[in-house]
């Protein structure tokens, strides 16, 4: 897993997703209300009989300081408690910096006015904007009065690629075919001489045989017979009677590549197969023009909060499995041994065996077969 970092220039970090942003507002109101409803008391306490208008103006005293208070850390840190807590920031939507102390407070007024119970529907007005945002960010009114942008994080959990290495076949047959080497004389060695052949004169004759004949020449000095033609086999081989050695022909490779592998996808609904190829997934996934698309999986969403084609996933030139996300409007997850990550929109990633990818409210868990 790598820490990602902000800088300048456009952030690349992951949009943070709907979901994680309101368990932050959550927490963020438990606290702010929770630090007005303890002003309220101490002060009903204390000065109930100073009357109605010094309790409410210390009320209001204290709401604009938390409010001052919580601005500046948002304006500068791009953090909150609740947003510290559940992994997010807030920056500037072109910069990828903090938003500054001024369209913070901006922010954070925006933000009050609409939690106000005055106000009804002003919340989900406000998540309604941010779900029906034109560039799939996420970006709410609030966020567009203050040029900012909420993003995930976390560390990124990179992916993996199982790399799949042919077996190399030894062949032991060939190996005990091949001839030993034979040691060469080092150099600057003398060759030794062999003896010369003594010559009949040289030597006393045989009175039993007699002085040799010239058509016969004598035992000592004859030839070695004529060598026969070393057999040869159908494959080949050459036979070599003295060195007891087969002399190796041509080896045919005998290696096999290995199978690429078998990967199948598993739907919460029960629904499974073996990718073939190039897959769509969504409410009515439809490919794009000339879109080579072997499966298409349609799924019904009880929240709507899974897009018409929402995302793909095929296998990849070298066997791996990879997934990305088709700009949907909810996003996809990886879950990998507990770990949650969102992927960017157009970014693929690739998922091993017992991932899970979670698509809205639909689940699809890969497995890889033998």
């Amino acid at each position: 897993m790598s820490q990602p970092s902000l800088g300048a220039g456009p952030p690349t970090l992951p949009v943070a997703g709907l979901e994680r942003r309101f368990y932050a507002f959550v927490v963020d109101r438990l606290i702010v209300w929770g630090l007005y409803a303890a002003c309220a008391v101490v002060v009903w306490h204390l000065l109930a009989d100073s009357g109605f208008w010094v309790g409410a103006g210390v009320v209001l005293g204290v709401v604009v300081l938390v409010t001052l208070v919580s601005s500046a850390f948002l304006g500068l840190a791009g953090s909150s408690p609740g947003k510290s807590l559940v992994g997010l920031r807030v920056v500037h939507h072109g910069t990828g910096t903090p938003i500054g102390f001024g369209r913070a407070l901006l922010r954070s007024v925006v933000l009050g006015l609409s939690s106000l119970p005055t106000f009804g529907l002003g919340l989900v007005t406000l998540a309604w904007t941010a779900v029906a945002e034109a560039g799939h960010r996420r970006r709410g009114w609030h966020d567009h009065v203050s040029h900012a942008i909420v993003v995930d994080v976390r560390p990124v959990l990179e992916p993996t690629t199982v790399e799949v290495a042919p077996r190399h076949v030894v062949n032991l047959t060939a190996m005990r075919l091949v001839p030993a080497a034979t040691a060469s004389p080092p150099t600057g060695t003398p060759t030794p001489t062999p003896a010369p052949t003594p010559t009949p004169a040289s030597r006393a004759v045989d009175p039993r045989i007699g002085p040799p004949t010239p058509h016969q020449p004598p035992p000592w000095t004859r030839p070695p017979a004529a060598a026969q033609p070393a057999p040869v086999h159908d494959d080949g081989r050459t036979v070599v009677r003295g060195a007891h050695r087969l002399q190796p022909g041509p080896v045919p490779d005998r290696r096999v590549a290995a199978a690429p592998p078998r990967w199948r996808v598993t739907f919460d609904d029960g629904e499974t197969f073996v990718v073939e190829g190039p897959a769509l997934v969504g409410r009515r996934p439809e490919p794009r023009g000339g879109e080579p698309v072997h499966h298409v999986v349609p799924l019904s969403s009880t929240d709507m909060s899974l897009s018409k084609t929402h995302a793909q996933f095929g296998p990849a030139p070298d066997g791996a499995l990879v997934v990305m996300d088709r700009g949907s409007t909810n996003g996809s997850v990886l879950l990998r041994r507990g770990v949650a990550r969102e992927l960017t929109a157009g970014k693929p990633a690739t998922v091993l065996d017992g991932d899970t990818v979670r698509f809205g409210d639909r689940e699809m868990t890969v497995s890889r077969e033998a």
